[in-house]
């Protein structure tokens, strides 16, 4: 570590300084000793990761095609648990039978109110790309679990297709009942679009990229640039994910052959129309056919036209049929069983499967995962023997749904409740700043991990790159100053949309999600140009990034691996959940607000009088103003969760105090299994309301916003639907979740207390 470095890590953690080693940091968690020897090992493990490697990987993995059930995905699987086992891993694969649709027939024809069109649905190869042409082992331009459907309807631009561009319909005069909809992608998870369409009455969705998003407006298309060409169609599973994750058939269970299976007509998770992606290509013919209301500015796009609402003139004609097909998946699970704590395990994953050659998505992260394993399995060969077991996993299946990872998950659970002490995801990686997204009893854990990797192209760590982005990226002085003071950067909160769901948000597991990006940006998502072609020449082209990925989970499964004490933190999960009852507060506050005035304009008749009577418009109707909500059992909760924080930071100091010989000489598996329980606390077994799947009461995707998270999900959602008995209930329930963490974390404590009184 340069000096620099070292001094502004003295002045953020001086408290975790071993007096044993005098200016040598330790570990959280860890004695003098045991940090001495851990960081040699992890000096050792970080010079091991080849950019060459990975390259070569990648090409190999990327070669063709490798959609779940694909030949190639199974090849695929059989590589890597070949590579595994090469490298001293215990290696097996587990298959599991799932529900996979692919297309059979599609159709989107313009039938009425302009020039006959009929999509082409198809993206073209491109001569400078040469795996493009692979057209026969191509999946066709789809969404997964759209069901069948044959409908011709008018059409109506709904820009992002969410519920606020619904409400904004509404002002407008203009339904979708029994038309066809066509959203752009963006504002939400693409499976939210058919949802809230079906939901108003709409008999269809169609969803295209507009060049605003990712294509010519940011940058130059591909081959030429990196963004998305004319023809380009970012494939993609509709399934309404946020009720549950995995095999649409098995909810729950793991799809293995005796699981009871769901009749197709009874699972909910299909959408209720049929749905279709489009370029922007075979979108701009559709949307110029259409009349009726200019779109208001903020649903204008970059296609060279005047965006209308409708509907009509434009008739559509939209047709989905799929083969309902059963295929089986693939995935790779790797182990180096532990020496001393062989029940304890850290989980790794990163999927293998793509919807078309994948190089960025997912082969981008499993690459970086295999380099990590060879170097790990070179260690073990130099004499390394980590404390706790390292299972490495290497899912299939993600793509359509999470299906891999969460129906391992399943079918282990009550293996994983026993044994996992957390589980480190990664999907796709680029060229950037480090992604830190995860469970916040990690979060200064993984700070500590981030300062001791270096940036490949600017000769800082990457936490202190994280901290610069953060301070030149600050939205006010407030957060500025926070960046520059606070000693961890705060990590994002998880939601879904890749491979942590299930470990997290069902099963309870302290889970992180880690990647580089932020300097690659492009417009290849799920579409055939994701390959070894466009990742050489716009993305991680020296690979250097990828080895810095490599180094940073390698780096953090060790450190989580061979810890004495197993190395959470509290303190900056209850700061966390401050701000999330704050949030809520806020939330509240802002809509009594918003209603109180809008009911005011409408008595004065603000909304009439202003509106240009020759454009439709139809005024808001009153509305009952919110009532006040009972926070009492969430602040005090939070306050009690953190006075146990600081009780046990202040109990691991003083055990960490001259080099931490508490740490060394006392058995902490008692200590250890109640920190391992801390993360499984905060779920309750009937889990959120209407999708039980999602148990975990702090993190889980919306409803309405898929991928993207809602903290404190049955508070917040209840506040947004305006539920207020649900609000007042779940502001008890998940007060007394955070009761029994805090009550957990301060018998860790006193445990703690007793080994260094």
């Amino acid at each position: 570590m340069r000096r620099s470095g070292l001094l502004l890590f003295l002045g953020l953690f001086g408290f975790l300084l071993s007096s044993a080693t005098a200016g040598e940091p330790s570990f959280t968690g860890y004695s003098a000793e045991s940090a001495r020897v851990e960081r040699d090992w992890e000096t050792k493990f970080r010079a091991i990761p080849n950019p060459e490697n990975l390259r070569a990987y990648m090409q190999h993995l990327s070669a063709r095609p490798h959609n779940v059930g694909s030949p190639y995905d199974k090849e695929n699987a059989e590589w890597l648990a070949a590579h595994f086992k090469e490298w001293g891993w215990d290696t097996h694969i587990e298959t599991f039978d799932i529900l996979y649709p692919t297309p059979k027939e599609r159709a989107v024809e313009l039938v009425d109110g302009g020039p006959r069109f009929v999509a082409k649905l198809q993206e073209p190869p491109i001569p400078e790309d040469p795996t493009s042409n692979q057209q026969a082992e191509q999946l066709p331009t789809y969404n997964a679990y759209s069901i069948d459907g044959d409908v011709t309807a008018p059409l109506v631009y709904v820009n992002h297709g969410i519920p606020s561009d619904y409400d904004q319909l509404e002002r407008m005069g203009i339904s979708v009942k029994g038309a066809i909809v066509i959203a752009r992608y963006g504002g939400s998870w693409r499976g939210i679009k058919p949802k809230v369409a079906a939901e108003h009455g709409a008999v269809g969705c169609l969803i295209y990229s507009d060049p605003a998003n990712d294509g010519y407006a940011p940058g130059d298309v591909f081959p030429h640039g990196p963004f998305r060409p004319r023809d380009g169609v970012q494939r993609g599973s509709v399934a309404d994910d946020p009720i549950y994750a995995g095999d649409p058939l098995t909810p729950g269970v793991g799809a293995t052959p005796g699981a009871k299976r769901l009749a197709l007509k009874d699972v909910p998770v299909f959408t209720k129309i049929p749905t279709l992606p489009l370029s922007y290509g075979d979108a701009e013919p559709l949307l110029a056919a259409l009349r009726g209301p200019t779109v208001p500015e903020n649903w204008r796009g970059a296609l060279a036209i005047t965006y209308h609402v409708g509907p009509g003139p434009a008739k559509v004609h939209l047709k989905v049929l799929a083969n309902w097909d059963m295929k089986t998946i693939y995935d790779v699970i790797a182990k180096i069983p532990g020496a001393s704590a062989p029940g304890e395990w850290i989980v790794r994953g990163n999927h293998h499967d793509a919807w078309v050659n994948g190089a960025e998505d997912p082969i981008s992260g499993q690459v970086a995962l295999l380099e990590e394993a060879r170097s790990l399995g070179e260690l073990v060969k130099a004499g390394w023997k980590p404390k706790r077991t390292i299972i490495y996993c290497a899912w299939d299946g993600e793509e359509p749904g999470l299906i891999g990872s969460t129906e391992w998950a399943e079918t282990h659970e009550a293996e994983l409740r026993e044994h996992a002490v957390a589980y480190i995801n990664s999907d796709s990686n680029g060229r950037g700043y480090l992604g830190m997204d995860g469970s916040h009893s990690l979060e200064r854990f993984i700070n500590e991990v981030a300062r001791d990797i270096n940036d490949p192209e600017s000769n800082v760590s990457v936490w202190k790159r994280d901290q610069l982005i953060a301070i030149r990226e600050a939205h006010t002085p407030e957060e500025r100053q926070e960046a520059r003071t606070r000693s961890d950067l705060r990590i994002g909160a998880l939601g879904s949309g890749s491979d942590y769901g299930a470990f997290l948000d069902h099963i309870g597991i302290a889970s992180l999600n880690l990647e580089f990006g932020g300097e690659d940006g492009g417009g290849i998502y799920h579409s055939i140009y994701d390959d070894f072609y466009w990742y050489t020449h716009y993305s991680d082209t020296q690979f250097v990034y990828g080895r810095a990925l490599s180094q940073t989970v390698g780096s953090a499964v060790m450190r989580l691996a061979d810890a004495d004490l197993l190395p959470f933190d509290f303190a900056n999960l209850a700061d966390t959940i401050h701000i999330y009852i704050t949030e809520l507060k806020k939330l509240l506050a802002d809509k009594q607000d918003e209603i109180r005035e809008r009911n005011r304009e409408i008595e004065e008749g603000v909304f009439t009088a202003t509106s240009d009577p020759k454009v439709t418009y139809v005024p808001p109707k009153p509305e009952e103003i919110p009532p006040h909500l009972n926070f009492a059992p969430l602040d005090n909760a939070a306050d009690a969760l953190a006075r146990s924080a600081q009780r046990y930071r202040k109990a691991l100091e003083k055990a960490e105090a001259n080099g931490g010989a508490v740490l060394a000489g006392a058995s902490l598996t008692e200590l250890n299994r109640m920190l391992i329980e801390s993360e499984r606390k905060l779920t309750t077994p009937e889990g959120l309301a209407g999708r039980s799947w999602y148990r975990h009461q702090i993190y889980a995707p919306g409803q309405y916003t898929g991928y993207g998270v809602k903290t404190i999900p049955a508070v917040r959602e209840a506040i947004e639907l305006k539920k207020w008995k649900d609000a007042d209930a779940s502001i008890v329930l998940v007060g007394g979740v955070l009761g029994g963490e805090a009550a957990l974390i301060d018998a860790a404590a006193a445990k703690l207390e007793a080994l260094a009184p």
